[in-house]
């Protein structure tokens, strides 16, 4: 007798960047199937050209598999631009030009994309990972992190061990390839701030965890 053994993967991807030609080569090399949960883990806009696209690509996608929407640092500033000086400064000097061309206006963007945006999460626990845009601080319980910090930092957390009890995969920080420590991994590698970076997905699959990009 055989039987048909399904493999489901839980997969990450972030900081896509407005790279929407990237996001459809990467997903074209994963080929996902309706077994496949998919976390996008934020910073969908700015610097490339095609955000709105990018954002449309990233909902349909959730017509394949199951996938969780997290919040990244761009989004968080785009958010609170129309009210606040700080995070104005920040939406328009780290690409948010481009993402207001691709959608017409700067109120297009919650005009079109608004329900999207506004029900991003801060984060997705399972009972071996933590997904999250860029960190969170030691000795605070999850439900308690500031959000500001899980989409903002940075080195003082990849540089130092956390005390959660999953392996932490993250983005937000730049490096030429995927980075891997003992608890955690950052797979940002530089998609939409530098014309030839990739746009990487982590895989975890039947105990085996690897890296497909958008040039594979």
């Amino acid at each position: 007798m055989f039987y048909n053994i399904v493999m489901s993967r839980l997969i990450a991807i972030t900081d896509i960047h407005g790279e929407y030609y990237k996001l459809c080569a990467l997903l074209d090399n994963l080929a996902l199937t309706s077994d496949d949960k998919v976390v996008f883990m934020g910073d969908y806009i700015d610097r490339g050209k095609m955000s709105r696209q990018t954002v449309d690509k990233v909902i349909d996608t959730g017509k394949i598999c199951e996938c969780i929407y997290l919040v990244g640092s761009h989004e968080y500033a785009m958010m609170r631009a129309k009210n606040d000086e700080h995070y104005s400064f920040l939406f328009w000097n780290y690409g948010g030009d481009a993402t207001v061309e691709s959608y017409g206006s700067f109120d297009n963007i919650m005009d079109v994309h608004g329900d999207f945006f506004s029900n991003l999460k801060p984060y997705y626990l399972t009972d071996k990972y933590l997904f999250v845009h860029a960190g969170i601080r030691r000795g605070i319980p999850l439900e308690k992190q500031d959000l500001h910090d899980m989409v903002y930092l940075r080195s003082e957390f990849y540089n130092n061990p956390h005390d959660l009890g999953q392996k932490i995969i993250f983005g937000h920080t730049e490096f030429d390839k995927p980075q891997i420590w003992e608890d955690k991994i950052c797979i940002d590698t530089g998609c939409g701030k530098y014309k030839d970076a990739p746009l990487t997905a982590f895989v975890s699959e039947n105990g085996s965890e690897y890296f497909v990009n958008s040039e594979d």
